[in-house]
């Protein structure tokens, strides 16, 4: 199958071609024809499937269609001078798009809009305009004055322009919800029914989700019209060309020692380290730097400019390790990933599911390394029930858990797992100086001849203030973007080496 067997207009299969697609994916070979037919779409894929083609080449393929508006004889902002010359108070005209696609994150939405730009480059007075949370107003009053064909924007800021008169969506002509199972996570459900209640009737509607079920279906009986159901979720949530293994740890020494042995991995271009917390983010982000990698943080606490430089940077290849939290990482799309590391497990399984879809995009092979606390066995369980498949356990000689991995096992009554090493009067997890911190032989820390922190006790962070590793003051109510493992607390030991030299990944 190729795409001009699909149907495409000329100029989008010049675009693809010169972009270095030559085939379909299996949602794109579905979704398209119907597509340009006309028809509603109800899609279930996985991240990486190509499932933003599948939605934007048909419709710029309609667009392409449309007869051209005529020229104005002035631009917009030559007509509001003109008005202000004869004394006149200059009235905004709404911005009329024909297609509006919603998604949950400013990363989704500029990839979108990215996209669009790349699929419709031969396409003459195609505009594509994001409107997001975090951009100026001005700027977005600026682009809004273009009368874009095609809005890409998340439901908040969409809002705000609607209710200000912005933007009038009676010519729209398709509507996309891009992860709406995501968008209704976020708490989208009113914005969302809101913007759709302004739009016409008589528009398409496709919308996207990892899964159509539950209040993701429920919605799209609402807002869609005979739909056609496509279902390619099955094999992507498996996600059988990426590796999964999952390793357990004892403590948080154990952990971060295990982590800094598997960045040196050489196979590794780049790669991703989730966290739970926002803070946890910028504190590991940190301290790779430090030990010599080239390493950014990516969270929802960064303002959209510097979230767009660390996404550049990334694309670019001069960040090789990004550690970031799940919301921040929606929309990533870097074929140079070939890692993932959980450094904390999600909250979801389908959180898990959209992480390790950051690697093996587009076919590729990826890697996905789970560090996972012996009392976190039930939420592995959990991941493996959803994906339909076990992920194996590996240890790495030299940094072989103390204890057994039984906790993956049924709980007992009262709460406890077998092996899960709880006593009442020996150390607690993350508290104290716990077994493997401290002036540990060989560890990342203490008297420890290279190791991070010179003769520090505590290793990643000495007994400095604040919420670092090894940090001897623990934080007070830690911000959580979703994710089930907690953050660094009390006198913890271990951290990254620095002992190997700065790398980044142009050196490679």
């Amino acid at each position: 199958m190729t795409f001009e067997a699909l149907g495409l207009n000329p100029s989008i299969i010049k675009a693809l071609t010169e972009a270095g697609y030559t085939s379909p994916t299996p949602v794109q070979e579905k979704a398209i024809p119907a597509a340009i037919s006309g028809q509603d779409l109800l899609v279930s894929s996985q991240t990486g499937s190509g499932k933003t083609a599948a939605f934007m080449l048909p419709s710029l393929h309609q667009l392409a269609d449309l007869p051209q508006a005529p020229q104005a004889a002035r631009t917009p902002n030559q007509e509001r001078q003109a008005t202000r010359a004869r004394g006149e108070r200059p009235r905004y005209q709404p911005a009329q798009p024909k297609m509006l696609v919603l998604t949950p994150t400013r990363e989704l939405a500029l990839q979108v809009t990215t996209a669009t730009d790349k699929y419709g480059a031969y396409m003459r007075r195609v505009r594509v305009v994001s409107i997001l949370g975090g951009m100026p107003y001005p700027k977005q009053m600026q682009l809004l004055s273009r009368n874009p064909e095609i809005l890409v924007a998340t439901p908040g800021r969409l809002i705000d322009h609607m209710e200000s008169g912005k933007i009038d969506f009676s010519q729209l002509q398709i509507l996309v919800l891009d992860e709406a199972d995501r968008m209704l996570d976020m708490g989208f459900i009113d914005d969302i029914e809101k913007i759709v209640a302004a739009t016409p009737a008589t528009r398409q509607t496709m919308l996207f989700s990892a899964t159509l079920d539950g209040v993701v279906g429920n919605m799209a009986k609402r807002i869609t019209n005979n739909p056609l159901t496509i279902q390619i979720a099955s094999s992507s949530t498996r996600h059988e060309n990426i590796m999964q293994r999952v390793h357990f740890v004892d403590d948080l020494s154990h952990k971060n020692r295990l982590l800094d042995h598997l960045l040196r991995d050489t196979s590794i271009d780049q790669a991703v380290i989730f966290t739970a917390t926002k803070r946890d983010a910028d504190t590991i982000a940190d301290r790779l730097n430090i030990a010599g990698f080239a390493a950014a943080a990516l969270h929802g606490d960064m303002h959209q400019g510097a979230r767009n430089r660390t996404l550049n940077s990334l694309r670019r290849g001069q960040v090789r390790m990004l550690v970031a939290t799940d919301v921040a990482a929606r929309g990533i799309d870097v074929p140079g990933i070939t890692h993932v590391f959980n450094y904390d497990l999600p909250k979801f399984a389908e959180d898990y599911v959209h992480r390790i879809g950051r690697t093996g995009r587009a076919g590729r092979n990826g890697v996905a390394i789970s560090l996972v606390n012996h009392a976190e066995g039930m939420q592995v369980k959990r991941i493996e029930r959803f994906t339909k498949q076990t992920i194996p356990v590996d240890v790495v000689e030299g940094f072989e858990p103390k204890k057994s991995a039984a906790p993956r096992s049924p709980r007992k009554p009262g709460g406890w797992r077998p092996g899960d090493g709880r006593s009442n009067s020996g150390p607690r997890f993350g508290a104290g100086n716990r077994e493997g911190g401290g002036h540990r032989e060989g560890g990342f820390g203490g008297n420890r001849e290279g190791g991070f922190g010179g003769n520090r006790e505590g290793g990643f962070g000495g007994n400095r203030e604040g919420r670092s590793f090894g940090g001897a003051k623990p934080s007070n109510g830690p911000r959580r973007e979703g994710g089930g493992g907690g953050g660094y607390k009390g006198n913890n030991g271990g951290g990254f080496r620095a002992d190997g030299p700065r790398r980044s990944y142009g050196d490679r």
